[in-house]
């Protein structure tokens, strides 16, 4: 049984059905970007997108908050612009200008921005700064945030090497602002409690 079983998976790598998961070929700490550029596992670039990609899964979180169901057609395309700036951080430069890969448009720093204004006409105005928490759900959009100022932070520091799409840039910082706008309005939705942020004076 066990020799039929290892013939079987042995037919369906070399029929393509399956994308093998493993190619050995990063075991000394380099990968490929596309275009077949080999470089670092450390390397800005690679660092950039693979935190884009740990963003990507922290949205995916969100998007399996109950208190999220009306908005999980957005946070999947929100998920769906992170793959295609994944794709263009993982093409090598030069391969850039000629390599063809999914677009981002103006319109989809709209949608941010219109979904942003949206929950804004719902929420008081910001009089101080909140302790992230309150809710798990919450939490998990804190969280969501802070890696989208990571990532941020990465492709700015890459774009000041390697000139970066502009519409990249002004996407996740959109995003960012979006997901700190969620934050609150999932508190409200889910009456959870905001604790205030008192910086401590000596008196």
């Amino acid at each position: 049984m066990r020799d039929q079983k290892l013939k079987q998976k042995s037919d369906l790598t070399k029929s393509g059905n399956n994308m093998k998961i493993y190619t050995k070929t990063g075991d000394k700490g380099e990968t490929s970007l596309f275009g077949g550029q080999r470089v670092s596992k450390a390397n800005l670039r690679i660092d950039a997108y693979g935190t884009l990609d740990e963003l990507l899964s922290y949205i995916g979180l969100l998007r399996d908050q109950e208190v999220n169901k009306k908005i999980k057609p957005l946070l999947i395309e929100i998920q769906d612009r992170l793959f295609t700036i994944g794709a263009e951080l993982a093409t090598a430069p030069e391969k850039g200008k000629t390599r063809k890969h999914p677009d981002l448009y103006e319109e989809d720093i709209t949608i941010l921005e219109n979904a942003i204004d949206e929950m804004n006409e719902q929420l008081e105005p910001m009089r101080f700064f909140v302790l992230p928490g309150g809710h798990q759900a919450v939490s998990f959009a804190h969280l969501a945030r802070c890696v989208c100022r990571k990532a941020e932070r990465l492709i700015i520091a890459l774009h000041q090497t390697e000139p970066v799409n502009d519409l990249i840039l002004q996407y996740v910082n959109r995003l960012s602002d979006y997901l700190f706008t969620l934050s609150r309005y999932m508190s409200k939705q889910l009456n959870a409690e905001e604790i205030p942020w008192k910086p401590r004076v000596k008196k």
